[in-house]
């Protein structure tokens, strides 16, 4: 069966840390500087998570997205294959320059129809902003996004037998 797997970008997480490093650095002069400013301590410590964040997306290899004939499942978001057979549409969306593919599926699939009442409103609250329940984040894969949702509209849309050759020719 053919698949098509999408990874954590390596470049995102090493971005994360070079951008956490001048403001540990300014930290350290505030606190270490003539003025011993005790504020630093907080610039140090608040930015300076950026770097076991960054070391664990870098170390990271577990596939975050998988494509295959059957349908779509992001490892994170949510931990099921999601049908193609499901899928009604989708829609990409940005927040804060990041991607996000909402998937549109009927309201008796939604993931919180088999949690309680406090994830169904969780789930109101999020069709309220614009989402979905089935929203999958594709910005740490540095994917192109209007790529990607062409590609699952595609998928969604073609017959069973059709689905392996256009993840065959796919170039994400």
């Amino acid at each position: 069966m053919k698949e098509i797997t999408l990874y954590k970008s390596r470049w995102q997480a090493i971005r994360v840390m070079l951008l956490c490093t001048p403001f540990v650095l300014i930290g350290f002069w505030m606190v270490f500087g003539k003025d011993h400013n005790p504020f630093g301590w907080v610039s140090i410590g608040f930015f300076g998570l950026g770097y076991p964040f960054g070391i664990y997306n870098l170390l990271d290899r577990r596939p975050l997205i998988t494509l295959n004939s059957i349908g779509i499942l992001h490892h994170e978001a949510h931990r099921e294959f999601i049908n193609w057979d499901l899928i009604q549409d989708a829609y990409l969306t940005e927040v804060h320059k990041q991607q996000l593919l909402c998937l549109v599926v009927p309201p008796n699939f939604e993931p919180s129809m088999r949690k309680g009442n406090l994830a169904q409103q969780m789930g109101g609250i999020s069709r309220a902003m614009g989402f979905q329940e089935l929203t999958l984040p594709l910005s740490a894969t540095g994917v192109d996004g209007h790529k990607f949702l062409d590609l699952v509209l595609q998928l969604k849309t073609a017959i069973p037998a059709a689905r392996p050759n256009l993840l065959q020719q796919a170039s994400l």
